[in-house]
């Protein structure tokens, strides 16, 4: 896809695309999450194709701390109510315009920055109105993939997806 070409730094938002939007919640009140591995794998092959990540998210937890950590991602907003904002502010700190950025949401709260970036992606069980706005819906959903598959599709319009391939099927 063109709109994907220019893409530098790629957002994410997490409940509903880096998850499958479940929370879970401990009996002491500990807020849980699964996260894919494939998406995971896909994140860090993008990012070493030479595309900056970050996560800007409404929620904020320990855990995913974590997750970024040892995804390597360097830029995580959480708390984010106005996610406008955050990404105003990281795109400062990054050094990046909004058409050099990607995002992908899967709610209303992230439709003003994918009304900005050059290339927005969301999952199908997105609300229409979010849906209209993205330039890619994913096959698979939030937490089962759909992460990976935007990262290879912004691999493939850059044309970097083979040699980030290339060592696994030697």
């Amino acid at each position: 896809m063109d709109s994907a070409k220019p893409v530098k730094l790629m957002i994410f938002d997490v409940d509903g695309v880096m998850t499958d939007g479940s929370l879970y919640f401990s009996d002491s009140g500990e807020e849980m999450k699964a996260f894919n591995s494939l998406d995971g794998h896909g994140m860090k092959m993008l990012q070493n194709s030479g595309v900056k990540l970050a996560i800007i998210t409404g929620r904020t937890s320990k855990l995913l701390e974590h997750r970024a950590r040892n995804l390597g991602i360097d830029y995580l907003h959480q708390g984010s109510h106005d996610k406008l904002a955050s990404f105003q502010s990281l795109i400062a700190e990054v050094g990046v315009s909004a058409e050099e950025c990607g995002f992908m949401g899967d709610d209303v709260i992230d439709l003003p920055v994918m009304r900005r970036v050059a290339f927005a992606a969301s999952v199908p069980a997105a609300p229409e109105m979010v849906k209209h706005y993205a330039h890619y819906i994913t096959g698979r959903q939030g937490g089962a993939g759909a992460v990976r598959e935007v990262c290879e599709l912004i691999m493939a319009s850059q044309g970097t997806l083979d040699a980030a391939l290339a060592p696994y099927l030697q």
